[in-house]
């Protein structure tokens, strides 16, 4: 895994899917589906509500790696320890994003030679994440906050790499990079559980269509 080249299909990309809560069985028709819509980055998240599954979704992150090798890059998310970084890293995850500000897992996922994505809500937050060694900070909840809220930030952090996750789609993830934010993270809106379900993979496809293009100023 080539770290800088990691880091710059992030700043070109802009987009993160992430993907929560799907199975064995349809992980890989799911990242076909993002694939298909020019998904380029993936978020495999650990359920912290469920720790007999991680080394399950350790093993899915080793397949999406495997399947999709020169294709997309492929990261662990919702990662809360520095032993939970260590079990990323050896699945083959490139990146590791979490939901909180915690300087020992910035400083593990950095030793371990990943890309570090820390979330964080307020400036104290964000500047700590840096300061550990942070490649870019996750902004949560996004939506909740709203895309003035990564402007202001903007005017004494612009030295700090943003990223916006948490309630952004096709409709906004424009405007938050607009905003002075480097790149969005989108989940539920694009990685539809019930879609998967019903077997509707077409419709993550054309989500990612769209979300692909907003982030990129086309048209889908």
């Amino acid at each position: 895994m080539d770290r800088q080249e990691v880091l710059g299909a992030i700043e070109r990309e802009k987009l993160i899917a992430i993907v929560r809560g799907v199975g064995p069985e349809a992980i890989r028709p799911a990242a076909e589906a993002l694939y298909a819509g020019g998904i380029r980055l993936m978020e495999m998240t650990f359920a912290q509500r469920d720790p007999k599954s991680w080394p399950v979704t350790a093993r899915m992150i080793a397949s999406l790696r495997e399947a999709f090798e020169g294709r997309m890059h492929i990261g662990a998310g919702t990662v809360t320890t520095p032993e939970l970084a260590r079990l990323s890293a050896q699945a083959g995850a490139e990146y590791i994003i979490s939901p909180h500000t915690d300087p020992e897992v910035i400083r593990r996922t950095r030793e371990l030679g990943l890309v570090s994505i820390p979330g964080a809500m307020t400036a104290t937050e964000i500047v700590t994440a840096d300061r550990a060694g942070a490649d870019f900070v996750k902004v949560f909840p996004a939506g909740v906050l709203g895309e003035a809220y990564i402007k202001a930030l903007r005017g004494p952090l612009a030295h700090i790499k943003l990223l916006a996750v948490g309630g952004v789609d096709e409709r906004n993830a424009a405007r938050f990079l607009a905003a002075g934010a480097v790149g969005v993270g989108v989940g539920g809106n694009l990685v539809d559980r019930a879609w998967i379900a019903a077997g509707e993979y077409e419709k993550i496809t054309h989500t990612a269509r769209l979300l692909t293009a907003a982030v990129r100023g086309e048209e889908a």
